[in-house]
């Protein structure tokens, strides 16, 4: 049964299912609901009940309890969309028997060990690459992915007891609006894990605090030959303003449980310049020192050059630690099932953000599991097929131990 789960990966990667930040349809793109109307039929096909694609391209389905014991409803979670950052469309993914060294994915690009050192630890596993023109969609068309063949498995083995099972595909979560329309009290779980992390044996209930920072700065722009005590270039007080911000306190600078300032997008002439960062920490002080420091940048420079700087400053979500800790028995749970399948667990926060953080928060406790690849959003992502059928084997696990007394 476990078998089938690189077929399902294989269908769903076919499938360009990129979201577009820029859009304002819900879903963002119209391959989310292609997707979504595949895994309709595979559900359904399955045997699940109530499965449904509601007006905006959430995905709903439940497993019926086959105990007559009293037991937690559980939830299972990943995301339908891809990153929008290379194309999503994967028509050739490869799978390679790795016995070390080198990965050719084409002629420009290749996986190495000395780029990729997790590799190292990857020797005698099949791995499914690339072929170097797009991203693969581990991210999280293999939680998709897991999450089926783990009902799969659970339908064709009726000895293994359970309570009632919920699942749920959320379109748009790489654009930060995975939960927008999530219907918590629908879906009527107890708790939920998201399959949206990375490698073995990943175990998460902490995330950053995330805000956005966008900023429009007016310059001026005259001929140069006049420009003295004139012009103001909006560019310069772009990179001026990006100066002020702490050096040390950017991605390709930090790690653990260090935040960051990080400048995602800038546009600009002399006359007129956009700019927009994302902010991270995870503690609360943190971020609210973060942010304070970014408007006091603004409030500096509008002094000095005449408030040219318009910013808006907007929370997206926060970490979810909170929510979690209250109920850390799901998080025991988990630990245990995971050991039980000679996982070792690796506790650690999130450098990121999942729908998880937000769904807990909404009232749905959500830390999130490993779905099993590598170096997501790019040409060289890769995930082991092992990977991907512990994981499944896990959310039969984890189903299984919480209808034991």
């Amino acid at each position: 049964m476990m078998g089938k789960i690189v077929e399902r990966f294989k269908r769903y990667i076919a499938v360009d299912t990129r979201s577009d930040a820029d859009s304002e349809t819900v879903p963002s793109t119209k391959g989310q609901l292609e997707l979504g109307r595949l895994l309709v039929k595979e559900l359904n096909e399955l045997g699940l009940e109530n499965v449904k694609q509601d007006q905006n391209g959430y995905i709903y389905a439940e497993l019926p309890s086959n105990t007559a014991e009293e037991v937690p409803t559980i939830g299972f979670i990943a995301h339908l969309d891809t990153s929008p950052d290379l194309d999503g469309q994967v028509t050739n993914p490869q799978l390679v028997d790795y016995q070390g060294g080198e990965i050719q994915l084409n002629d420009q690009y290749s996986l190495t060990e000395a780029e990729f050192p997790a590799l190292k630890e990857l020797k005698g596993k099949t791995l499914i690459t690339t072929d170097g023109t797009t991203l693969l969609g581990a991210d999280d068309k293999a939680g998709i992915a897991e999450i089926l063949t783990a009902l799969d498995y659970l339908i064709s083995n009726p000895e293994i007891k359970h309570g009632l099972i919920k699942v749920g595909f959320t379109p748009d979560e790489e654009i930060g609006r995975g939960a927008d329309h999530f219907d918590v009290e629908a879906f009527g779980a107890d708790f939920a894990y998201t399959l949206d992390g990375g490698p073995l044996g990943e175990l998460e209930y902490e995330n950053f605090n995330a805000a956005s920072a966008d900023l429009k700065i007016q310059g001026k722009n005259v001929h140069p030959g006049t420009a003295k005590n004139v012009m103001v270039n909006s560019m310069k007080i772009a990179m001026e303003l990006d100066a002020m911000l702490p050096t040390a306190e950017a991605p390709e600078h930090t790690e653990g449980y260090e935040g960051f300032y990080h400048l995602i997008d800038i546009d600009g002439s002399v006359d007129y310049t956009e700019s927009s960062y994302i902010i991270r920490d995870f503690s609360k002080e943190g971020f609210e020192n973060k942010k304070a420091l970014m408007q006091q940048v603004v409030d500096f420079l509008n002094n000095k050059y005449g408030n040219v700087i318009e910013v808006k400053i907007e929370d997206s979500y926060y970490n979810m630690k909170e929510k979690i800790e209250p109920h850390f028995e799901i998080i025991e749970l988990a630990k245990k099932a995971m050991e039980e399948l000679g996982i070792t667990p690796d506790i650690k926060p999130i450098r990121g953000g999942t729908d998880g953080a937000r769904l807990s928060y909404m009232g749905l406790p959500t830390p999130n599991l490993f779905a099993g690849g590598y170096n997501f959003h790019g040409r060289f992502e890769f995930i082991p097929v092992e990977n991907m059928k512990k994981a499944a084997e896990l959310i039969v696990k984890i189903a299984e131990n919480a209808a034991q007394k």
